[in-house]
């Protein structure tokens, strides 16, 4: 009765898989969520890592390219972190991706949202509050909303 139980694990994580990357960690919680006694949750895991249907470092990247255009690296590395992706293979994902620099992501995030620069102290600090919430630095937000303008854009 072993085999069969395992083999509904293995399929569960093929079709997990199969819709979006996972980390190892993700896809441990959701086939623990399914697995019954005596079921080898590592085991799968183990023989899906070895074969190359789950990977932490390309769920990283896939993760990194999805989210890069809204959220800063700081945010970023932080949901990878919580998802269970190790320190190296974060900042492998991050350097790899993210081809335009902080400043020029945040600009275009602030630009979406407000457009304006911010008319008083109370509406500068709502646009540094959200870009924060965002995941970009507190320097990328002063340099950010004390010059919004991208001089590269200007002919």
């Amino acid at each position: 009765m072993k085999k069969p139980a395992a083999q509904s694990l293995k399929s569960t994580a093929l079709r997990l898989l199969a819709t979006r990357e996972h980390s190892r960690l993700e896809l441990r919680r959701k086939l623990e969520a399914r697995a019954s006694e005596g079921d080898d949750v590592d085991a799968v895991l183990e023989r899906m890592s070895e074969t190359g249907l789950q990977s932490d470092q390309r769920f990283a990247e896939s993760y990194v390219r999805s989210k890069a255009a809204r959220l800063g690296a700081a945010r970023i590395r932080r949901e990878l972190e919580e998802r269970g992706v190790a320190g190296e293979q974060v900042r492998a994902a991050l350097d790899e991706v993210l081809e335009h620099d902080e400043l020029s992501r945040a600009r275009g995030v602030w630009q979406k949202k407000f457009g304006q620069v911010p008319g008083d102290a109370k509406e500068w600090a709502r646009q540094a509050r959200f870009l924060q919430s965002r995941g970009f630095s507190a320097d990328i937000v002063r340099t950010l909303l004390r010059d919004p303008v991208d001089e590269s854009a200007e002919g």
